[in-house]
């Protein structure tokens, strides 16, 4: 049986809200230490005036385990990890560690802008736990990894963002601890430093060293992890399979944002035409379903009647439980014009048949007129595909969306 490395039981974070305390001199300290019992009453109600960042937050992992950590900004992801970290201490429970942890919270921190990169190697890396010894031999890894050979001896300060950013990540993928805590680092960096960073992050995973990992991308998310936990307001909704948890957190995030798209305050644009109601389904108004027609109806209104016909650009972009955009329905595309020349309407999109595979979805949508943006609302709605057959005969479920195709041999 594997053994546990780390174990929380009931850690709690707590966090006083206003400024801070006020000068004490050495009378007042005095004096305070022969008044414990007041103060400790003074703290308790001190307590009451802040927050809980973290509460009651209890699990264990063993050794190989990668354990993926979600929620909002704010619900104390960080938090954790700077518990764990040891960059903060816990307000009440209980943090055992067997073995020693390695932090990617901030990378690049401790950097010398006055040192050069390979100084700064060495300074970051005894920063970051590791022995001078560690960083000479891993010190040719680390510079290949980087991507800063040529600038190696230069100092940092004439790095660019992104020079030290890659530096950073190096230095910091290369520790060698039991446990390794990764804060949000795929955040940074272009798209080929990023993959070079889930590469990295996979290899470390691969070698059955523990691993901690808060991303807001679910996909990486689930890539990397096992495991997952749903921190929501300081607290665990849930914890089991990765992809269980970043089902149920998508689809909570969805169902928080999407609201009567109508009474939405959340919005940008001019103002003038408003999309007012929002609909997709079939003409039966059952749900859309894949291989069947749906309808996209876009119900308008002015603030104040059109005196001029307007040439109207609408459009739908739609996003999967991922939430990565998957298509985009405006019309744009074929060319269409659409009109607006009164003080309500409706704007109108037919699908002939639906190419995505059933699943939950949400929509971003937009209204142009005349080339300015009049409105728009992120995640406006969210909709279920229903499962169908696009094909006439067999089809595989497998992918995002159906393509149309015809085959022929000649053999």
């Amino acid at each position: 049986m594997t053994a546990s490395i780390l174990r929380l039981d009931g850690v709690g974070k707590h966090y006083k809200l206003g400024g801070m305390a006020p000068y004490q001199t050495l009378r007042d300290s005095v004096a305070g230490f022969f008044s414990r019992k007041g103060a400790d009453e003074a703290d308790a109600q001190e307590k009451g005036k802040g927050f809980w960042a973290l509460r009651n937050v209890s699990f264990e992992l063993k050794e190989g385990e990668v354990l993926g950590i979600v929620g909002r900004n704010g619900a104390g992801k960080s938090t954790l990890l700077k518990l764990l970290s040891r960059i903060t201490t816990p307000d009440e429970g209980e943090i055992r560690v067997r073995g020693r942890i390695g932090s990617l919270l901030e990378v690049g921190t401790g950097f010398h802008p006055e040192l050069t990169g390979r100084e700064n190697i060495y300074m970051n890396g005894v920063l970051l736990g590791m022995t001078h010894r560690e960083v000479g031999r891993k010190f040719d890894e680390i510079v290949a990894f980087s991507g800063v050979e040529e600038f190696l001896d230069t100092p940092v300060k004439r790095y660019s963002s992104g020079m030290r950013v890659r530096l950073g990540f190096a230095v910091a993928a290369h520790l060698d601890p039991e446990i390794l805590v990764i804060d949000e680092v795929l955040a940074v960096g272009d798209a080929e430093f990023q993959r070079k960073c889930l590469g990295r992050m996979n290899t470390v995973a691969s070698e059955g060293r523990t691993v901690l990992f808060v991303s807001h991308q679910m996909e990486a998310i689930q890539s990397l992890c096992t495991r997952a936990i749903w921190l929501e307001s300081g607290q665990m909704k849930l914890d089991g399979p990765a992809s269980e948890v970043v089902s149920s957190y998508l689809t909570s995030t969805a169902q928080a944002t999407v609201s009567g798209i109508g009474s939405r305050e959340d919005r940008s644009g001019k103002g003038n035409l408003h999309i007012t109601d929002l609909t997709i389904g079939d003409d039966a108004g059952r749900p859309p379903s894949t291989g069947r027609p749906a309808t996209i109806v876009f119900s308008i209104t002015a603030k104040e009647p059109v005196q001029v016909q307007e040439k109207l650009v609408a459009r739908f972009s739609i996003r999967d439980n991922m939430d990565r955009i998957v298509a985009l329905l405006t019309n744009e595309s074929p060319g269409q014009d659409l009109v607006f020349d009164g003080s309500s309407g409706e704007a109108r999109c037919t699908i002939p048949k639906l190419a995505l595979m059933s699943g939950e979805y949400t929509a971003d949508v937009s209204l142009w007129s005349n080339g300015y943006l009049e409105d728009k609302v992120n995640r406006a709605l969210g909709f279920t595909v229903m499962a169908g057959d696009y094909f006439a005969h067999k089809t595989y479920q497998i992918g995002s969306f159906h393509v149309d195709q015809d085959w022929s041999s000649n053999c």
